[in-house]
């Protein structure tokens, strides 16, 4: 489906807008390669990428999304403090047939700067709220920072802990490990037997018991493997009021105001997380020095996990009440991102996306 001429009208005025705002426009290109940039997205967004072949440049694909290769440019030689911002198409295959377009427009704008970091995401949170306004969407965010000090202030050995921040971002696998972990579900059959066989012969000899080796990994990543399987089995479970504690942090869903005050009564019991809710207090009150309208915006720390899994702290959506159309607005904090792509080297960013077909359809155009 073509890209409607009242979205490109949007996009437009979004990016004029984001200009005016103080930000540099830059460029990307359409094809990026695929072998470097798309293990650093989400796994939903790694599923439809369009992927392609090319004999010279190898794995390529087409541009998902604009943060990524921004960040990459800056890291190579932008200047610091930074603000830019970028427009043009995004490519996504979709499941199913519906209003989602496999081909659409995104405005973006992002922050690359060393102030405070609340004070920047309040700015970029600001403009977008009033950029969105006229369209009174629901405003959402969250705190990817919560969870992952939350998960490491749990009584649980390291190999725990890094395996349930590698799946922060998969709520059904980090639920399935967090239970597991507090022996709130029995092992499966097929892991105690295996279990079993381990703890009555050495790997070396279970190895060659199976016969050939099939698949890539060496022998010495196997036995390593079964050792550490091993030692889980016989670590003490996660105690039962750790995982209730980080049950109640991602229930947790209340106007932002209540959300800090029923976040300072979970850090009396969670300390590991005092130092992000004090963070969360002092983003909340640029917020409102702002202009924004606290009461007003929904805070979840539940918040944009199954998204982009290069947000590692701040994140907020904006929303329609009408079904079926994507988020309006989204985006985040990215330290991490800036780290791995700086090769050693990195810089506080934040920022986030429009969508200006979706802005052009509430509006009462055609997207």
């Amino acid at each position: 489906m073509p890209i409607s001429p009242a979205a490109r009208a949007e996009a437009a005025r979004l990016f004029t807008a984001f200009q005016q705002a103080g930000a540099q426009p830059v460029e990307t290109d359409i094809l990026q390669p695929a072998d470097t940039l798309l293990d650093l997205y989400g796994e939903d967004i790694r599923s439809r990428a369009y992927v392609t072949w090319d004999p010279l440049r190898g794995e390529m694909m087409l541009r998902p999304d604009f943060t990524v290769p921004v960040v990459q440019m800056h890291m190579a030689h932008g200047a610091d403090p930074a603000r830019y911002c970028y427009m043009g198409e995004v490519f996504r295959r979709q499941d199913h047939a519906g209003p989602r377009a496999s081909e659409y427009l995104q405005v973006g704008y992002e922050v690359f700067a060393r102030d405070t970091p609340e004070t920047v995401e309040a700015e970029v949170f600001a403009l977008f709220d009033d950029l969105l306004t006229p369209l009174r969407p629901r405003a959402a965010m969250g705190d990817i920072g919560l969870l992952v000090a939350a998960v490491d202030g749990l009584s649980a050995t390291p190999r725990r802990k890094a395996a349930l921040m590698r799946h922060i971002w998969r709520p059904r696998r980090f639920r399935a490990l967090l239970d597991r972990y507090a022996g709130c579900v029995p092992a499966p059959p097929a892991r105690l037997k295996l279990l079993e066989r381990l703890a009555t012969g050495r790997p070396a000899d279970l190895m060659a018991q199976a016969g050939p080796a099939l698949g890539l990994r060496d022998p010495w990543e196997i036995a390593e493997r079964a050792t550490a399987l091993l030692e889980d089995a016989a670590t003490p479970n996660i105690p039962a009021r750790e995982a209730d504690l980080i049950d109640d942090l991602l229930r947790l869903s209340a106007p932002a105001p209540a959300a800090l005050e029923r976040l300072m009564d979970l850090g009396v019991d969670m300390p590991a997380i005092r130092p992000a809710v004090d963070r969360l207090a002092t983003r909340l009150a640029a917020l409102e020095q702002a202009g924004v309208w606290l009461s007003q915006v929904t805070f979840e720390p539940n918040h944009g996990r199954t998204t982009l899994e290069y947000y590692d702290g701040f994140v907020f959506s904006f929303h329609s009440d009408r079904p079926g159309l994507p988020p309006v607005a989204s985006g985040g904090r990215y330290d991490a991102l800036t780290r791995v792509l700086g090769q050693g080297r990195e810089i506080p960013a934040v920022g986030g996306i429009i969508r200006p077909g979706v802005v052009a359809s509430l509006k009462g155009a055609p997207a």
